[in-house]
């Protein structure tokens, strides 16, 4: 599977890794948070790196439906639960200020992004009484929401909002021209170099720990999803979300705004002409990462309802992204705390990181650099007793899944091969084993996960080992895709 973002992705031009470099800041992931915490610090004077373990937003970027939007489904509401108003008012003013920054850099850096209204749509009672939830929050955040039940949609809803005047553009369009202005400043951009370490040196400096070698800096900024350094905890209060989206070519007349909604199974649409073709991308049928079986049903539920719909051809891209919901609602972004002196991270965007992510980028550059930071007192770094509190279902249900998972794989003998694309978790010599055929080679690897030892769950939409823990992710044979493990799986 891959997106029609990486597929259409404007070359990027990288640099070769040099071991033992010195630089000021070291970033790594090379999604939209990362490079553009990476252009900050160059702009103030740094030398920075950016280390990516694959390729230029490979991970979520690369896969995201690429909204620019303040309304954001039902995210304000969700906040105004946790918290009290002014942090409401706070986080549409950092997504704001972040949206502007992105528009104005793409409008000189001449990446085209297109002005689109916005909708959360429900189609059902529930999703209703939430909307009226999302329009309270939205207006008391100064949001101009508009309430109405007609839409571009060819099916009747409950209830929608409409904010006009967003935007949705080509993400990796816009990565390629961060990384032109990184590189512009002298800066580095290394694809290919997995960070599996990072720890404070006897210099005062921070060391980076790759496989081809260490490098220093004065900071480090784990742009990578989750921190893939476990002394924040963050694992712990970010829930991993798998969801899923499509590309299907138009031949009729579609909706042209950014759809949302606010009921389950979720939905989301929105157009795209690329290379002269006009698609219309529907994503949705999300689910805790490894915690669903035969994910294939998934993708071709959304082919049906899409098709069932709408005026488009087959799917010509089919793709799925990871996002991480925080336990606090808000992002976290910050120093890491727990020894984390000079290590920085920014997660948590919870499905909007087009604008979390250029405010993170924000603060930590404001910080990194010693100036005022534009967002203070609404991104925190450091897990909080209520966000701990907040979280023990979804760790029981962690609890759970270790168990099974446990129980499971060593409850099944190993048989003949598994069919063509598929996988299953046996025991082998008193420990569970992940066995999958893929284009006719069978591979065997151990199936706990590096992490935190979690037995792994088969993907066939994607033909992945996934961790139903905290969201580690691994191909079929064993090298590591995402998540917080910094290696891949260990031979059966």
């Amino acid at each position: 599977m891959e997106s029609l973002w990486l597929d259409t992705s404007p070359a990027i031009e990288t640099d070769p890794f040099v071991p033992g470099g010195a630089y000021d800041t070291i970033v790594v992931g090379a999604g939209l948070t990362g490079l553009a915490t990476a252009v900050l610090l160059a702009r103030g004077g740094q030398r920075v790196a950016v280390l990516e373990a694959r390729r230029t937003g490979a991970v979520t970027t690369g896969n995201t439906t690429a909204k620019i939007s303040l309304l954001q489904g039902t995210v304000l509401s969700q906040i105004a639960r946790h918290h009290d108003v002014s942090a409401v008012r706070a986080y549409v003013a950092a997504n704001r200020t972040a949206q502007e920054w992105l528009l104005s850099f793409c409008a000189a850096a001449g990446v085209d992004c297109e002005t689109r209204d916005a909708w959360t749509y429900a189609v059902t009672s529930d999703g209703a009484a939430a909307l009226t939830q999302e329009r309270d929050a939205c207006r008391a955040a100064g949001l101009p929401v508009e309430c109405t039940t007609e839409t571009e949609l060819p099916f009747r809803v409950e209830a929608a909002l409409k904010l006009p005047g967003q935007a949705q553009f080509h993400p990796l369009q816009a990565l390629a021209a961060l990384a032109g202005e990184l590189r512009s400043h002298s800066g580095t951009l290394v694809e290919g170099i997995r960070v599996k370490e990072v720890h404070h040196a006897d210099s005062g400096r921070v060391r980076v720990v790759t496989e081809p070698g260490d490098l220093e800096a004065g900071q480090v900024v784990l742009a990578t999803g989750i921190p893939i350094l476990d002394r924040g905890g963050y694992f712990a209060v970010v829930k991993p979300q798998r969801s899923y989206a499509s590309a299907f070519p138009v031949k009729g007349d579609v909706p042209e705004g950014m759809y949302l909604s606010a009921d389950s199974p979720s939905r989301s649409l929105r157009t795209a002409t690329v290379n002269g073709t006009r698609y219309l991308l529907a994503g949705g049928n999300g689910h805790p990462v490894g915690r669903s079986a035969h994910t294939r049903y998934r993708v071709t539920g959304l082919h049906e309802w899409t098709r069932r719909h709408f005026a488009v051809d087959e799917a010509r891209y089919d793709w799925s992204a990871q996002d991480y919901s925080p336990a606090s609602a808000l992002p976290y972004v910050g120093e890491l705390p727990l020894l984390g002196r000079s290590i920085y991270a920014a997660t948590g965007f919870n499905k909007w990181g087009m604008t979390n992510g250029v405010a993170a980028a924000a603060s930590l550059a404001a910080r990194i650099l010693g100036e005022e930071d534009p967002n203070a007192g609404l991104y925190k770094a450091k897990v909080s007793f209520p966000d701990a509190v907040s979280t023990v279902k979804d760790n029981a249900e962690v609890g759970l899944q270790m168990i099974s998972g446990w129980a499971g794989g060593l409850s099944r003998t190993a048989g003949g091969e598994p069919p063509e694309g598929l996988g299953v978790v046996v025991r082998e010599g008193g420990s569970p084993v992940a066995v999958c055929t893929v284009n006719g080679v069978t591979t065997r690897r151990s199936a706990i996960c590096p992490h935190l030892h979690g037995v792994l769950a088969w993907n066939d939409a994607e033909a992945s080992w996934d961790c139903p823990l905290h969201g580690s992710r691994f191909s079929a044979d064993g090298k590591l895709l995402e998540g917080p493990a910094v290696r891949g799986l260990d031979p059966a």
